[in-house]
C-alpha cells in the first residue's frame, strides 16, 4: 500500500510528487499520468520574485531558462521596461527532472486512472492501487458553476536565420491589431537566433483558431524581417474566473476522502492564469501538511482551497470588470493602465500578493473602462464558464 498516491502529472501534481521527496522522505508515493511524460505540452514562467527561498530551492534542480535583464511591455500609448527578471520552464524539461529526482517505482506515466476514492485508484486496466491519500492534481477545465472568460494562446518555438534582436521577455505586446479580445504577442528570447512567440487572447468564447494565430504569429514575425523555422508549438486554453459559486464547484469535482488540488481544485491567479507560484507553495504546504497527519491532509486542502478563493476575491472582480465592462476593441486600455503603476505593485499583482493600498492604488484615478458598463458588469452574473469545444 502506498502512503500517497497523486493523481495528474502536471504542474501541481509533479512538484507536489517531489515537495513530498524532499519534505517527507519516509512517505511512499506514486505519481500516476495518464500521458506518457510529466507536464504535457507547456510552457511556465513566473518572476523571479514570485516565489519565496523554499519554493525556489524547489525550482532549483530543473534546467529552466532565466534572464537577468528585466521584462518589456508595449502597448499603443505606453511601453515600459520592468526590472524584474524572469523564469521559465518547458514541460519537456520538467519531465526530465521528475524522472531523475523522483524514485523510479513512483514514476507511472501512461498509467490512466479510471476511479478514485478514499482508500486507492483504479486504473483504466483495471489495476487496484491501495493507498492512505490520494490526492487529484488533474487538469482544471470551466464550469457551469463558475463564470468569466478564457486566455487563449498559441506559442511557437522558432528559430531565425539571423538574430531575431529581442534583448529581453516581452511580457505583452500589445502593439498589435485588438479585435473580439484582448490580443498581445509574448516574446521569450530563447538564444540569439530563438525564441518563443506566443499570440494571446483574453477572450469571450473558448474557441481556438490553430491556423489564424499560426498566421498571426507568421505575420509578426514577418514584419521584424525574421525568417523563420518552427521548432515545437503549443496550445492552450484557460478559464478566467471572474466569479461563481466556488463551494458548488468543488462539490460537484470532490470524491469523499480525496484531496483535490492544482488548478482542479482552484489553486490558480483568477485573473493572469499564471500557475507556478501558487503550484509551488501549495505543493510544500501539502507536502508539510501530509509530513504531520495524513488523514488529515483533505480536509487541509479543502480549507486551503476555500481560503484561496477568499483572498483572491480581488483579482476575481477585475477580471469582471475586465470582460463585463471593457468592449473587446479597448481591454488593452486596462493593461496599459496597469502598467503605468509602480513596479513594486506589479509584481506583487503577478504573484497574487496585493496590499491593500497596491488595490486602492489600482482603482484609484479615472477608469480605464466606463463607469456607466463598469456598475453593471460588478451587479451582473457573468456568463458560465462552460467549454462547449475541445481545446
Amino acid at each position: 500500500m502506498l502512503d500517497i498516491a497523486i493523481v495528474g502529472g502536471g504542474l501541481a501534481g509533479g512538484l507536489t510528487a517531489l515537495a513530498i521527496r524532499r519534505v517527507a522522505p519516509d512517505l511512499s508515493f506514486a505519481l500516476f499520468e495518464a500521458g506518457d511524460s510529466f507536464g504535457g505540452n507547456h510552457r511556465w514562467s513566473w518572476f523571479e520574485h514570485d516565489l519565496d527561498a523554499e519554493a525556489t530551492a524547489l525550482l532549483a534542480p530543473f534546467d529552466k531558462t532565466e534572464w537577468s535583464g528585466g521584462n518589456e511591455v508595449r502597448f499603443p500609448a505606453h511601453s515600459r521596461i520592468l526590472a524584474s527578471n524572469y523564469r521559465s520552464l518547458d514541460s519537456r524539461d520538467f519531465d526530465a527532472a521528475l524522472r531523475r529526482l523522483l524514485p523510479q517505482k513512483a514514476i507511472r506515466t501512461s498509467s490512466r486512472v479510471a476511479g478514485l476514492d478514499k482508500g486507492g485508484i483504479t486504473l483504466a486496466d483495471g489495476e487496484r492501487i491501495a493507498a492512505q491519500c490520494v490526492i487529484d492534481c488533474r487538469d482544471g477545465a470551466g464550469s457551469e458553476h463558475l463564470t468569466g472568460g478564457w486566455q487563449v494562446f498559441l506559442g511557437q518555438h522558432l528559430r531565425t536565420e539571423a538574430p531575431h534582436g529581442i534583448e529581453r521577455p516581452v511580457i505583452m505586446d500589445a502593439t498589435v491589431e485588438q479585435a473580439n479580445a484582448y490580443r498581445f504577442v509574448y516574446l521569450l528570447p530563447l538564444g540569439e537566433d530563438e525564441i518563443f512567440v506566443e499570440d494571446t487572447y483574453y477572450a469571450d468564447s473558448p474557441e481556438l483558431d490553430a491556423g489564424t494565430l499560426r498566421a498571426r504569429i507568421e505575420a509578426y514575425g514577418c514584419a521584424k524581417g525574421w525568417q523563420a523555422k518552427v521548432l515545437h508549438e503549443e496550445t492552450g486554453v484557460l478559464p478566467v474566473i471572474t466569479g461563481g459559486d466556488f463551494g458548488a464547484y468543488r462539490a460537484s469535482l470532490s470524491i469523499a476522502g480525496v484531496a483535490l488540488a492544482g488548478a482542479r481544485g482552484g489553486f490558480v491567479h483568477p485573473l493572469t492564469s499564471y500557475t507556478m507560484p501558487i503550484a509551488a507553495d501549495n505543493a510544500l504546504a501539502i507536502a508539510r501538511a501530509a509530513q504531520a497527519d495524513l488523514a488529515a491532509l483533505p480536509e487541509f486542502v479543502e480549507h486551503r482551497a476555500k481560503e484561496h478563493w477568499r483572498a483572491t476575491g480581488y483579482y476575481r472582480m477585475l477580471g469582471k470588470m475586465l470582460f463585463q465592462a471593457a468592449r473587446p476593441a479597448e481591454r488593452y486600455r486596462v493593461f496599459e493602465r496597469f502598467y503605468r503603476l509602480p513596479e513594486p505593485l506589479i509584481e506583487r499583482f503577478y504573484a497574487a500578493r496585493s496590499t491593500p493600498l497596491d488595490k486602492m492604488r489600482i482603482l484609484t484615478g479615472r477608469p480605464p473602462v466606463p463607469v456607466a458598463r463598469a456598475i453593471p458588469a460588478l451587479l451582473g452574473k457573468g456568463t458560465p464558464l462552460v467549454q462547449e469545444i475541445d481545446p
